[in-house]
């Protein structure tokens, strides 16, 4: 299939594609910034590359950089990942012009997806419904505010480059809509160095539903189901299930008829996900096209759980030209899968990230628990980076299965040295409105002070306890040797103990 695969991203997702390279006997090469060269995705391939310093900038999103390493490992062919250059055209035109194979979509889908405003007149032009609002060719102040009073209020001012929520603004009425489309643009430029804007009503309380596809160059384009990604903390996913839960058969199929449409009309290649809003959960439902992800989602795991699918191993396929291997009937949905995201921050601290050394860590595991991750025990996590840490995905028979099994599971997740958002999703999975699976984007906003909390849990105040009986015993074993702090020959449960004995001083972050 290929010589060797240089995987041009970091944490998790790089251990992951590594992980699927391994099982095809493909060897794999990583990429490394000054800042990860004890990194675990390093040790995951068999062989390195360093790119350059610890800034992104300089590093895993330089376009040359890249191509220079996967010519120095000997690659054939390079995979993005997610974030930095995976949904930037340049990277893929580069292995173009470089001989190396992109696995991803061709640079020209690529580029009409990056622009939000052409990605809606795509969808338009393969007949699929856009959210009501409007693109302005007039991209003067008057221009925008002209288009918005004819989309009516409240609607969202948004960038058309960038992605993740950033640059958004809401306008609630035209009093302060000088001011707003001022916000909008600048937050714009500074976050993806564009300034285009366009508009789109507001829709209230909607669900955030995506279809997962995959198309080969030979004209089959098939869809896994849908993911619901509608429990969000400042347009960040945090928590996602497959399928949907409460959608209507005939629903469920516009959904996935519309996802196809997009995707077969763009000439698409590769898996990407098509993401619609939910206005409703009847047939006569408000089913908007919101945008398109030309890449490997985070959140994919979820999707292979309920369809035994290795989306990893369909890129590669169909990036080695390959026709894709199944039919629509053999990646049916099976069960349920609910994945949780476990970043280093501080959701009482306004979701400040975090940064610093693991102290300890252990992952859960049993019947359907399965953890995507890029840290163990001693892992720096750096400031440069996004601070996702791992990924926990439960599947089950049923919804309530899965989410018993996830909330259970992050009770025996834990991270010490670093603040985490373990509790928050403790919280979340056991919330009523997610028990009921009446959740929508604005549900952990309206629910925040009862779900972030300040309370340490069960799963904190067992960790203290622990390492205050390990550093007990200890200073009682040092004091009865006559107090030396230097004894050559420490008891065998000190030396056992690990880094469980040596967490004096640091701050326990199994709950936020």
């Amino acid at each position: 299939m290929f010589t060797r695969v240089l995987i041009a991203n970091r944490g998790e997702i790089a251990v992951r594609i590594a992980r699927t390279c391994r099982a095809l006997g493909i060897p794999a090469a990583a990429v490394f910034s000054d800042a990860d060269r004890n990194a675990r995705h390093v040790a995951a391939c068999d062989a390195a590359v360093r790119i350059g310093p610890a800034p992104a900038a300089e590093s895993y999103l330089s376009v040359g950089r890249i191509v220079d390493a996967a010519r120095a490992s000997g690659a054939d062919a390079v995979h993005p990942g997610y974030g930095f250059l995976s949904e930037d055209p340049a990277l893929a035109a580069a292995c173009d012009d470089a001989g190396l194979t992109f696995i991803g979509p061709p640079a020209d889908v690529i580029a009409r997806f990056g622009s939000k405003i052409n990605a809606r007149r795509a969808a338009r032009d393969a007949g699929v419904q856009v959210v009501p609002g409007g693109e302005p060719t007039d991209q003067s102040e008057a221009g925008i505010a002209a288009a918005a009073r004819r989309t009516g209020f409240p609607l969202i001012l948004k960038p058309s480059a960038g992605g993740g929520g950033k640059g958004m603004v809401t306008a609630t009425s035209g009093d302060s809509l000088e001011e707003d489309i001022a916000r909008a643009r600048r937050e714009a430029q500074a976050t993806a160095g564009d300034g285009t804007l366009y508009v789109e009503r507001r829709i209230e309380r909607p669900r955030h539903v995506e279809v997962q596809v995959v198309a080969d160059r030979h004209g089959s384009v098939l869809q896994l189901g849908e993911r619901d990604c509608s429990t969000q903390r400042r347009h960040q996913k945090v928590i996602e299930e497959s399928p949907a839960p409460g959608l209507s058969p005939g629903l469920r199929a516009r959904l996935a008829a519309a996802a196809v449409d997009v995707a077969r009309h763009a000439g698409y290649e590769n898996a990407g996900t098509v993401e619609f809003l939910i206005d409703g959960a009847g047939d006569d439902a408000g089913c908007y096209f919101l945008e398109m992800n030309t890449r490997l989602q985070v959140e994919h795991p979820i999707t292979e759980l309920v369809t035994g699918v290795d989306l990893v191993e369909a890129q590669l396929v169909v990036a080695a030209g390959r026709p894709l291997p199944w039919s629509a009937a053999e990646v049916a949905p099976r069960g349920h899968a609910v994945e949780c995201r476990v970043y280093a921050e501080d959701p009482a601290a306004g979701y400040l990230p975090q940064a610093g050394t693991i102290a300890g860590y252990h992952e859960p595991s049993g019947p359907g628990i399965r953890v995507d991750s890029g840290v163990g025990a001693g892992s720096d996590v750096p400031v440069h980076y996004d601070p996702l840490l791992a990924k926990l995905a439960a599947a089950g028979r049923t919804r309530e299965q899965a989410r018993r099994r996830a909330h259970a599971a992050l009770g025996e997740f834990a991270v010490l040295g670093l603040q985490t958002n373990i509790g928050l999703l403790r919280r979340v999975l056991a919330h009523d409105a997610f028990v009921a699976a009446e959740v929508h984007t604005g549900f952990l906003a309206e629910h925040e002070k009862a779900l972030i909390g300040t309370a340490p849990d069960e799963l904190t105040l067992a960790a203290v306890a622990a390492a205050s009986a390990v550093q007990s015993k200890r200073d009682h074993r040092t004091a009865a040797g006559g107090g030396s702090g230097a004894d050559r020959h420490p008891p065998r449960d000190a030396r056992d103990a690990g880094v469980w004995s040596r967490l004096a001083g640091w701050r326990l972050g199994a709950d936020d």
